[in-house]
């Protein structure tokens, strides 16, 4: 479909004067943008959208954050930003009508199950295994870091069908239901003294063959076009000038320092503003990128953004709490333990926020993996060497 900034506009007004986002409860005003089209419009007519450019998405989300309007996506940011890009690229038409629509109202959320404790950076030398028995396959395993698990009813899973074929070769990806028998969870604390992150265990789980998503042997496939979209929505979103990490930063600034005339504080405004400029060129760069990004699985740029993103992040709020002196040292609330509802760390602290940061550069892919990539595919620099790539996974030494 064609569709001008205009008649989005229109479509948009048309739709909120129909469900006002003050009178209408969550679950009704989403399930109704889904139905509109509204939800993911660059996703295929019936699927949540309408066939048109991403790049319309800003100014869909600008309209619909103008206004108030509910969303599900911190409580189900997996789900939004990395499973339903994949569902739609490699699911089943039967697939798609079942899972994207209660995705989208958060009446399901999903979880990503790649990592494992011998397979983090490396995740194709994952060992959980998934057996055919008939119209069923029996999953057993551990998986680790998987954000939200607690609150999931289902997460998209990789696990080895192929042990004598190489590692990338033989796997194949699921939906698993997180309620089923055999499906243990238990939380993973953070240095915020949160348990956002969980370990997984399947001990014989049982995952119905209607339930594999893409082909048997496909399951590296299934997990690029996740992981590329993982990258873009954890360091590819664009946000308005002064706003985010450099925001906290700039409050801080002109509460304890603004006035100041002493030489510590124009050594410190030296550092903001240097701070100010990495955070406008990144803020910048991925707007260049979102703009000029076509539908599909995203491509280096996502992996550009991540590595941006992550590493300026952990800069500025070392900044923002060296800006808050001896009272940066002390933490807030104590140190309460507990398993949050939502990702990223809705806390407004920024002391809680320097702590979370920390993760920014090991999730979604390390800032070591994400040089190698852009290393490797955008630079055209030589690889690492890689002996076991065209070895049968079970023959590959393991620790």
């Amino acid at each position: 479909m064609n569709l001008t900034p205009a008649e989005l506009d229109s479509r948009i007004d048309d739709f909120l004067a129909a469900f006002p986002p003050a009178s209408t409860d969550e679950v009704t005003f989403l399930g109704a943008q889904f139905d509109a089209g509204l939800a993911f419009i660059h996703f295929p007519e019936g699927r949540g959208g309408l066939g048109v450019s991403p790049a319309l998405l800003p100014q869909l989300t600008g309209r619909f954050n103008a206004v108030g309007a509910p969303t599900a996506l911190m409580r189900n940011v997996i789900g939004y930003g990395m499973c339903a890009p994949t569902v739609v690229a490699h699911g089943t038409a039967e697939q798609q009508d079942r899972y994207l629509r209660p995705l989208f109202t958060g009446e399901e959320i999903w979880c990503q199950l790649f990592s494992e404790p011998g397979a983090g950076s490396d995740v194709a030398t994952l060992a959980t295994k998934a057996e055919r028995d008939g119209d069923e396959w029996i999953l057993t395993g551990q998986k680790v870091w998987t954000t939200l698990a607690h609150e999931s009813s289902f997460g998209l899973i990789i696990a080895r069908t192929d042990p004598d074929a190489p590692k990338h070769a033989g796997l194949t990806a699921f939906i698993v239901d997180m309620h089923a028998p055999g499906v243990e969870v238990r939380p993973l604390f953070q240095i915020t003294g949160e348990a956002e992150f969980n370990e997984c265990f399947f001990t014989e789980v049982r995952v119905p063959d209607s339930n594999r998503l893409g082909g048997i042997g496909e399951g590296w496939k299934v997990a690029i076009t996740t992981l590329m979209n993982e990258r873009v929505s954890i360091g590819g979103a664009t946000s308005r000038r002064n706003n985010g990490p450099i925001g906290d930063v700039l409050r801080i600034w002109k509460e304890r320092w603004a006035e100041r005339r002493d030489p510590a504080a124009y050594a410190k405004r030296d550092e903001v503003l240097k701070s100010w400029v990495r955070n406008e060129v990144v803020r910048l760069t991925n707007k260049r990128a979102a703009d000029s990004r076509k539908s599909g699985t995203p491509g280096p740029e996502g992996s550009t953004a991540k590595l941006a993103f992550a590493e300026e992040n952990k800069r500025t709020y070392e900044l923002a709490v060296d800006l808050l002196g001896a009272e940066g040292m002390l933490f807030p609330d104590e140190y309460p333990k507990i398993r949050p509802h939502a990702s990223g760390g809705l806390d407004a602290d920024v002391r809680r926020r320097f702590l979370r940061v920390r993760a920014n550069s090991i999730e979604g892919g390390t800032s070591e993996v994400m040089r190698n990539i852009l290393g490797e595919r955008v630079l055209g620099l030589p690889g690492e060497p890689r002996n076991d790539k065209d070895v049968a996974w079970r023959d590959i030494p393991r620790g």
